[in-house]
């Protein structure tokens, strides 16, 4: 082990000496852990995103030392301890590249590299069979959550054999919506029929092998970069944006989205 990490281990020690540590750090529990570790994750992806290697090194390490305090956690309970949440990933990893380290040098198409990994994930999870489901988090942001479920579901052979038959559920599902918002827009069987066009629409990303937390993140920036935008346009045309009526906001969105593709074309 290395010194700095050897040190880090014994930093996150003495936070929760119950004598001489930090009385927030005391205080914690797996439990308490969790939001935390999922602002972190999501302060990674966004440094990603916003292409800031700086702070990435810095966001990385902040996302460390919460494996690092989960592991402190279960040392004081006697489950398990740094070194085995190791040792557990270098086996994981070996076992999962025998094409690596089994047979190196060997060459598989992507197709055959994707039917291997869940082949081996198949021969784990029948090590502690569980339903279909079980082993999908309840608390992963609920788009990433429907992919997974999805293609859980592909692989046990549950699928369109291609985006269109994915692309066609997304036409149905809306027409379905049409007909329940129709009918009554505050019902549950709107609200029900809505969440089948979210997953039917997660399918299609799933398909084009695209994330769809990442992209409806990318809709959302795009979205605040545009209206920005309108509020810059109104304020050259001398109208506050808390007084602009809905065409005028309206027909500004539309001069912002002639000025990108303008732009574009340059």
């Amino acid at each position: 082990m290395s010194a700095s990490l050897q040190q880090l281990l014994e930093i996150m020690a003495t936070l929760r000496d119950p004598q001489k540590g930090c009385a927030w750090d005391q205080q914690q529990t797996f439990e308490t852990i969790v939001p935390h570790t999922l602002e972190e994750a999501y302060e990674v992806a966004d440094s990603i995103e916003q292409q800031d290697f700086v702070g990435l090194k810095d966001e990385l390490g902040d996302l460390l030392f919460q494996v690092i305090f989960y592991a402190q956690l279960g040392k004081e309970a006697g489950l398990f301890e740094f070194e085995d949440i190791v040792k557990g990933l270098n086996d994981k990893l070996v076992r999962r590249h025998p094409h690596v380290f089994d047979t190196p040098n060997s060459t598989l198409s992507d197709a055959e590299l994707s039917a291997q990994w869940q082949a081996i994930k198949d021969k784990e999870r029948s090590a502690k069979p569980v339903r279909f489901g079980d082993d999908v988090p309840l608390n992963l942001p609920a788009l990433s959550r429907a992919a997974k479920i999805q293609k859980r579901a592909a692989s046990l052979g549950f699928d369109w054999p291609t985006y269109q038959g994915a692309l066609d559920k997304v036409a149905e599902e809306v027409t379905e919506v049409s007909e329940a918002l129709s009918h009554d827009p505050d019902s549950e069987h709107s609200a029900e029929e809505l969440g089948d066009l979210l997953f039917a629409t997660v399918n299609v990303v799933r398909h084009i092998k695209r994330d769809p937390e990442q992209l409806l993140r990318r809709a959302s920036d795009k979205f605040i970069a545009r209206f920005s935008a309108i509020e810059g346009i109104l304020a050259e045309r001398e109208i506050a944006l808390s007084d602009a009526s809905l065409a005028q906001m309206d027909e500004a969105w539309e001069e912002v989205k002639r000025r990108q593709r303008s732009g574009e074309n340059n």
